[in-house]
């Protein structure tokens, strides 16, 4: 067998992880934005720079330990299970950033105060990171 289409052996499980991942992305956006109370996208698309920051950041923050676990496991059920738990991880740093750290988030980022979603965002990528730390098993 030459060497590429022995590397093309693992394409289904590549494939698979990939949607699973993609799969949650799109979960996690629905469900951030849903819990948000403003309307993400809707600011986003009218340039706030503000929404976007705490947008990415959580994307990233949730993207983190989803990569981790893929590069560790073999294993699509470990993929689901701390997607999940990525995903409440993510959802209660929106929380406590949003509640405790700045208790007037929403107008702040409603009124594109870029510094809130700079905190929020790095919050999210923070915890994101301990996660991803967190998963080298």
């Amino acid at each position: 067998m030459t060497p590429i289409l022995q590397s093309l052996t693992t394409l289904p499980s590549y494939l698979l992880f990939v949607a699973v991942m993609l799969g949650f992305l799109l979960l996690f956006i629905v469900a951030y934005t849903a819990v948000t109370p403003y309307r993400d996208l809707a600011l986003v698309r009218q340039g706030n720079m503000t929404a976007a920051l705490t947008l990415g950041g959580a994307m990233i923050g949730f993207a983190l330990p989803l990569m981790s676990v893929a590069s560790h496991t073999s294993s699509v059920v470990d993929l689901t299970v701390w997607g999940v738990i990525a995903l409440v991880s993510q959802l209660l740093a929106y929380a406590i950033g949003s509640r405790i750290l700045l208790p007037d988030f929403r107008a702040g980022v409603e009124s594109d105060r870029t510094a809130y979603g700079v905190l929020l965002g790095s919050l999210s990528i923070a915890v994101g990171l301990l996660n991803y730390g967190s998963l080298t098993y």
